[in-house]
């Protein structure tokens, strides 16, 4: 396959994500609505230990995270690089170099973090960076606001997808993330990552191939939740694992959404899980107390990148 110019087809009318924007994204100067043109962005590239245990494991996770977002969700704790405000430009090779040199540092595997608008990109330094010996799991960690087309090119790249399911109501979506048609994009997506990966497989107590589901629980919104609760198990019982998450996190400047614009409780945590577990779902991650502190919100810092990397160190 000539990457090159699947990168530059792709790149010429965007439709990567569900937001079909169009955006000639090879100009340099026009930007698609995760408003990134066709320069891969990373905003951090490190270890990280606050995945779910599977996959973070002792070592940590390989993240990079990508700059840029198609959702942009107003709660978003990654804001200052959705919006595409932080980050360094790489090139293929500095990403495939990247992974490695996790890889090397000991992650347990490459976590691709708001990776959709990459995606062509991200396939080429995968392609190169398995020539050169990557060998651990690849994860695709994504909000889901997915085109079945995209997600097909990562067909045989990617060993353990972990999407969000983050809404079901549609005038929930809407509200907050600017996408009334989310469950139904966000539904066939995940269809697709179980159809390519199949049922979890684990070694040593960690995930080497699957689908792990999040959920994060909205303030006020546990009817929506236990609707998506009851939709993947009756969808997908016990071929996938989710995880039921309490780490929501009010984000300044939110009182024109005041109905969100504090932490869940102790009890609206419960009333999911307990109705998780009334249903008999048995692979499921929950959270302890109360988690929704900075330690889940990663340090974008602007000076370094891969802190002592012998990959790339430069200021922006």
């Amino acid at each position: 396959m000539d990457f090159e110019n699947n990168i530059h087809q792709n790149m010429s009318s965007c439709m990567l994500c569900g937001r079909n924007c169009g955006a000639n994204r090879n100009d340099g100067l026009q930007r698609g609505f995760c408003n990134m043109n066709n320069i891969v962005r990373v905003a951090r590239a490190s270890l990280h230990m606050w995945e779910e245990p599977c996959i973070s494991g002792i070592n940590g996770s390989g993240t990079v995270f990508f700059t840029g977002c198609s959702l942009k969700c107003v709660y978003c704790q990654n804001r200052s690089i959705a919006l595409g405000n932080k980050g360094y430009d790489l090139s293929i090779d500095e990403l495939c170099d990247t992974f490695l040199e996790l890889q090397t540092k000991g992650a347990h595997n490459i976590n691709l973090v708001t990776p959709t608008h990459y995606v062509p990109q991200i396939i080429f330094a995968l392609s190169e960076a398995k020539r050169k010996g990557l060998s651990i799991p690849i994860v695709y960690n994504t909000g889901s606001y997915e085109n079945l087309e995209t997600l097909k090119m990562l067909d045989g790249y990617v060993d353990i997808y972990m999407p969000d399911i983050k809404y079901m109501d549609s005038n929930i979506s809407q509200r907050y993330s600017n996408a009334k048609d989310y469950f139904e994009v966000a539904s066939r997506a995940v269809a697709e990552m179980v159809r390519q990966v199949g049922e979890c497989t684990f070694e040593d107590g960690l995930m080497k191939r699957g689908v792990l589901v999040r959920h994060m629980i909205l303030p006020g919104h546990t009817k929506d939740s236990k609707k998506i609760i009851r939709y993947l198990c009756d969808t997908y019982c016990d071929k996938i694992f989710v995880s039921i998450m309490s780490q929501y996190t009010p984000q300044p400047n939110m009182e024109q959404y005041p109905e969100i614009n504090r932490c869940i409780t102790t009890r609206e945590y419960n009333k999911v899980v307990d109705y998780a577990i009334e249903l008999g779902i048995n692979n499921a991650f929950i959270q302890d107390g109360k988690v929704s502190n900075e330690s889940f919100i990663p340090d974008f810092d602007d000076k370094v990148f891969l802190k002592n990397s012998n990959v790339i160190n430069k200021e922006v």
